[in-house]
């Protein structure tokens, strides 16, 4: 017996020591520091997050909303978004990193899991909406906190933790599908934001506590302590000039504009389209999440190191063929194909895997570091002001036939594969430029 419980645990370790030497986790033991806080405490936002998420429009059309409403819900968020992604950076370098990630992560994750959990109709999820749209002056002062003091060897590493962490938590959505079979749609999810707002606030609490001003984050601070506000908005004149000089990363800009507007379209009408078109029950839509995120974090794993040693054009151009497919397959397949739609997900899960990292490094190394608050909030800002119309059309789109969203997201990817050769040509000529 003794013997039989040695070589199990032989063959265990033999198993697991490869993995412990993956350049993954060989990055995420050497992390220090504020990328250190924020990459360990993303799974408590993450698992809330995938709780609720599959389950926000079906919820909303539980109370009542109708598809117009939904489209129209997100459109306005988008549109307030733009406004405080422009003003993100001017308060990220006025408050400091730290201290604006903690105000705004309170108020635009905390206070709208609570209004969610309480409403009654769309008066609640406008209010929830104009709340909510302060998460991107969080996403400006989160991304300047994590990366700005981090080793630039790390920083593609860092963005994969987030991703997997994310899809970790993804992995928790199947409680919510029992759940909700147990207790029915609605008194699930008003319990899952209540614990929502329970566990994000204690992760914003924590974070803040064991992360510190970054370097250039006390610079700026410093050097903004005697301007006005209106000054260091007066400022992102010249700022904005630089990004229309910076050719590659408008392309890059481009690409996640494609991917902003996918989101949009997916996250508001993917579980109506499951649900009401292909009538597939609510509570069985939870287990998707759960397949894609085991997909992304095996492809993560083992195909993204070996897509990474290759040019960049070759992994996001392979990722946006297969979105193309998952696109098509949702569109075609008839009703309660459960098989179909698992394989649908697969793909799209694969090619988030190869699409989704590879564009933020890419960001991050085309952006000038000395003003990346400004910078992120610019890009940011740009990629709302386009995207946020499309909510609404997508939801016009839906009334007409639950299937043309999608069609929809079928011609974005057929420019995002275009945006991914355009890069590739003016990575080729800046290279021979050097040379």
């Amino acid at each position: 017996m003794i013997q039989s419980t040695r070589f199990a645990l032989y063959i265990t370790i033999w198993h697991i020591s490869p993995m412990l030497t993956h350049p993954l986790f060989q990055t995420l033991r050497s992390l220090k520091g504020n990328s250190r806080a924020c990459v360990y405490t993303e799974p408590m936002f993450g698992i809330p997050y995938a709780l609720f998420g599959p389950y926000v429009s079906v919820y909303m059309l539980a109370l009542g909303l109708h598809d117009q409403q939904i489209g129209l819900l997100s459109s306005l968020g988008l549109g307030m978004q733009i406004f405080t992604s422009l003003v993100s950076g001017a308060i990220t370098d006025k408050l400091g990193r730290r201290l604006t990630l903690l105000i705004s992560d309170v108020l635009c994750w905390s206070v709208p899991c609570l209004i969610w959990a309480v409403a009654q109709d769309f008066r609640y999820f406008l209010l929830a909406a104009v709340f909510n749209s302060l998460w991107r002056i969080s996403h400006t002062a989160w991304t300047c906190l994590m990366v700005e003091d981090a080793e630039p060897g790390h920083v593609v590493h860092i963005w994969t933790w987030v991703f997997i962490f994310s899809l970790c938590s993804a992995m928790f959505s199947p409680l919510a599908g029992a759940l909700v079979n147990r207790f029915s749609l609605v008194p699930t999810v008003r319990g899952i934001y209540i614990f929502a707002f329970v566990f994000m606030t204690v992760k914003f609490i924590i974070l803040y506590f064991f992360s510190t001003e970054t370097r250039r984050g006390a610079e700026r601070r410093h050097e903004a302590r005697d301007q006005s506000f209106l000054s260091l908005m007066g400022e992102y004149r010249g700022v904005f000039s630089q990004l229309l000089r910076a050719r590659m990363t408008l392309v890059v800009v481009a690409l996640m504009l494609v991917m902003s507007i996918y989101q949009v379209v997916n996250s508001a009408f993917w579980a109506v389209m499951v649900t009401e078109k292909l009538h597939i029950p609510s509570a069985d839509i939870a287990i998707y999440p759960f397949v894609r995120a085991v997909i992304m974090l095996t492809s993560f794993f083992f195909l993204s190191p070996r897509l990474t040693t290759l040019h960049f054009q070759r992994p996001v151009a392979l990722g946006f063929a297969g979105f193309l497919a998952s696109q098509a397959m949702l569109i075609f397949m008839p009703e309660k194909n459960y098989l179909l739609l698992g394989l649908s997900v697969g793909v799209e899960a694969i090619s988030a895997a190869m699409v989704g990292p590879m564009i933020e490094s890419l960001l991050v190394v085309t952006m000038d570091a000395a003003e990346r608050a400004r910078l992120t909030a610019i890009i940011y800002m740009l990629i709302l002001l386009i995207t946020s119309p499309f909510g609404w059309v997508a939801g016009q789109l839906s009334a007409i036939n639950r299937s043309l969203p999608f069609v929809f997201n079928f011609g974005l990817f057929v420019i995002g594969a275009g945006m991914v050769w355009l890069a590739s040509r003016l990575a080729n000529s800046q290279t021979q430029a050097i040379a």
